[in-house]
């Protein structure tokens, strides 16, 4: 097994460079930048005595664990793609992440960024999913980036709905190419509570298929300069929210008309009178009476039904006529 030690960086050519002029220990302590990518590593040791570190790449390794990293409060970038990452963890102590990049991994579930209170790029593409599976997200997470998370890209992910990123209000560039998407109409409305979206890239997804895909997804951006690699024309946006604009008022017109037509409809019908009516049945026993006030009651005339000369039968009309004293 190979693990990343003090050793291990004591070897390295950058400090074979420096060491003439200074000890292990002062070239540790002055250290800001860490490259061990490609290295075969699989653990991470003990670096405490790197303090001052702001970068660390340590992409195309054999990393199972994200581990032995809360000596670093100073570390702003970290690269660990293609590793062997099944778990989002022990990253609570890195108060000054900008960049974090775990693409192709075995993560399951975006967890574990609860407390990256500076955190504004996350990059989880292409992980290495179970047959059938998607990347999910814990809300926990996603609410604690909503006001610092401004890049993050989800390609390759088998995701079909991103109703959890909802929250991402700071959001200015979304990469989900090759994924499942297809509700355009989730996408408007998730996409019109991220006012800040510049840069959009859904290649390869069902949903860019579908009838007027651009165009409405243009009109609910309201500031997009890029869609799918293609540059938008101002010009172009402009007609679009002004279309827009004309259909909305167009269909709270037909709706109102709509509306008033069923008003007018149910008026009609309640003021028809025939024996389907209430009114029409015989209720002699309880309406005929005088009012126990002193008030005049009322008595209904129920005259036959008469037939035509077809033989069909003609509504008759039913006139209350009051009686008691006046």
């Amino acid at each position: 097994m190979v693990r990343l030690t003090v050793h291990l960086i004591a070897k390295s050519n950058s400090f074979s460079k420096a060491c003439r002029s200074e000890s292990l220990q002062q070239y540790l302590k002055k250290l800001t930048h860490l490259n061990f990518s490609n290295r075969s590593i699989e653990d991470i040791d003990d670096l405490s005595m790197c303090r001052n570190l702001t970068v660390l790449y340590l992409y195309d390794n054999q990393i199972s664990q994200i581990c032995n990293l809360g000596f670093a409060s100073n570390l702003t970038h970290l690269y660990m793609q293609n590793n062997n990452i099944s778990c989002i963890e022990n990253l609570s102590s890195l108060h000054k992440l900008s960049k974090l990049f775990l693409g192709g991994n075995s993560i399951t579930v975006v967890e574990g960024l609860d407390e990256l209170k500076s955190l504004k790029e996350l990059h989880v593409e292409g992980q290495k999913l179970p047959r059938g599976e998607k990347l999910v997200f814990d809300p926990r997470s996603i609410c604690s980036l909503s006001e610092t998370l401004c890049i993050l890209n989800i390609s390759r992910n088998n995701i079909d709905e991103i109703w959890d990123l909802a929250p991402l209000r700071k959001l200015t560039h979304l990469f989900a190419t090759d994924n499942q998407l297809q509700d355009i109409l989730e996408l408007e409305t998730v996409f019109s509570q991220w006012p800040q979206l510049r840069l959009l890239d859904l290649n390869r997804n069902p949903v860019s298929h579908k009838p007027k895909y651009r165009d409405r997804l243009i009109t609910a951006c309201k500031i997009l300069e890029d869609l799918d690699g293609k540059q938008i024309n101002e010009l172009s946006r402009q007609f679009l929210i002004k279309w827009k604009a004309s259909k909305d008022a167009k269909k709270k017109l037909d709706d109102g008309e709509d509306i008033k037509e069923q008003i007018t409809n149910q008026l009609t019908t309640d003021f028809r009178v025939g024996p389907e009516h209430p009114f029409a049945h015989d209720r002699s026993s309880s309406l005929s009476k005088p009012s126990e006030y002193g008030k005049p009651g009322v008595t209904f005339r129920t005259d036959q039904v008469q037939g035509d000369s077809r033989g069909r039968r003609s509504r008759g009309m039913y006139i209350p006529v009051r009686t008691g004293r006046l």
